[in-house]
């Protein structure tokens, strides 16, 4: 399929309408999100990129719509999963609630030049060297392989970056707004707002490590990874505060993802394969294989990905996974004064608090592997009820 220049200009021209629109109108004022809020945009943000693959599958043809869409929801589903690692990232640093938006909307602008890179290098690499299928099939492999470890990602927010910006350069631990810089004691400070972007901004440049390779393994064509990677990223933003509270009940979304990452992998050496060139692999002729279709790869994709979030939504450790992580934020949240200044936000996390204790309590007895985490939340929950005591006898 060729695209002509025009069109490489009006998609480029609207996606970043799209981002300024996001800023000027709804990040730019500091605020929380509401559910209806993120709820609409969410679904909106979908709409368009559904929309633009119809309209690609009727005037580009089957093929290409079916790639656009193998792609993009590959590209979604590791979107979500690079939720995760935000979260940490942004609960580590105690962003503010009303200020997690614009940490949201800088890590998506981010990714979204950062993987437009990798997509243009890898690209020009595919078209000069035939054996890069073969190192992008491995790429993908081994993250498959990586993906079915358990880490919980406890130190992607301290980073060597980080760690050397604290050491070498003069920075803060207390919030000025959503300001990256500060005066502090008559010296001109880094803010932790800083600090959380450029963690962000270097876990994106890895995820891009692994996420171009995985769409160049379903479509070579650049203008349909372009725009599956572009339209994967907008409503990310959105995505994370209707998610908020759900994330730690896809317990099984790794490991979906690694099966998709492994197939797609598998996949890539088979392309490879059928176009060698490479010369001690059967004297640089192509080998007979059999190659995997966009169909069936569209359809593996999709039905891994809903056997997994199914088997998560309806996972007993799934839901103590969620009242576990919900009850550390809350507390963590409700000890934090820069995090909770109002009034009445406060007594809303308090009771969300209480609620989230409740439901330990009762799984307690069922998950015993989860009694070190509750004894550490119990610790906090006792904070938080004396700091409450403190607060409602003024």
């Amino acid at each position: 399929m060729t695209v002509p220049g025009w069109l490489w200009a009006a998609t480029i021209v609207f996606i970043v309408l799209l981002v300024a629109y996001d800023f000027f109108f709804h990040v730019r004022k500091a605020h929380t999100p509401t559910l209806k809020e993120a709820s609409v945009w969410s679904a909106l943000y979908v709409g368009i990129a559904v929309v633009f693959g119809l309209g690609l599958w009727l005037f580009g043809g089957h093929q290409a719509g079916g790639e656009y869409f193998a792609g993009y929801i590959t590209e979604k589903a590791l979107s979500v999963d690079n939720l995760f690692v935000f979260l940490v990232i942004i609960s580590s640093f105690r962003v503010p609630r009303e200020d997690q938006q614009k940490v949201l909307l800088f890590g998506i602008v981010f990714a979204l030049i950062a993987r437009t890179g990798f997509i243009f290098l890898g690209a020009q690499l595919i078209n000069s060297f035939a054996w890069m299928f073969y190192l992008f099939g491995l790429i993908l492999l081994l993250t498959a392989g990586n993906m079915l470890k358990k880490d919980d990602h406890s130190d992607d927010a301290d980073n060597v970056i980080i760690r050397l910006a604290r050491r070498f350069l003069p920075t803060t631990d207390k919030y000025d707004g959503d300001r990256l810089f500060t005066v502090q004691n008559g010296q001109r400070v880094l803010t932790p707002m800083l600090l959380v972007m450029v963690a962000i901004g270097g876990t994106d440049i890895l995820f891009a490590l692994d996420s171009i390779p995985a769409i160049y393994g379903l479509t070579q064509n650049v203008y349909i990874v372009f725009t599956a990677t572009a339209f994967s990223l907008l409503g990310l933003r959105q995505l994370y505060f209707l998610l908020d509270g759900l994330l730690d009940r896809l317990i099984y979304l790794s490991y979906g993802l690694a099966a998709i990452l492994g197939f797609i992998g598998v996949k890539l050496i088979l392309h490879a394969l059928h176009e060698n060139n490479v010369p001690f692999i059967n004297e640089g002729q192509s080998v007979p294989v059999v190659e995997v279709s966009t169909e069936l790869s569209l359809g593996v994709i999709i039905g891994v990905l809903v056997l997994t979030v199914l088997m998560s939504l309806f996972s007993k450790a799934g839901k103590a996974n969620t009242a576990v992580s919900n009850a550390r934020r809350h507390a963590q949240n409700y000890l934090n004064p820069d995090y909770t200044s109002d009034e009445f936000e406060r007594e809303r996390v308090f009771r969300e608090l209480l609620e989230e204790e409740q439901q330990i309590h009762g799984m307690e007895k069922k998950y015993r592997d989860r009694v070190k985490d509750i004894d550490e939340i119990r610790a906090r929950v006792r904070e938080a009820h004396e700091l409450h005591d403190r607060i409602t006898k003024f």
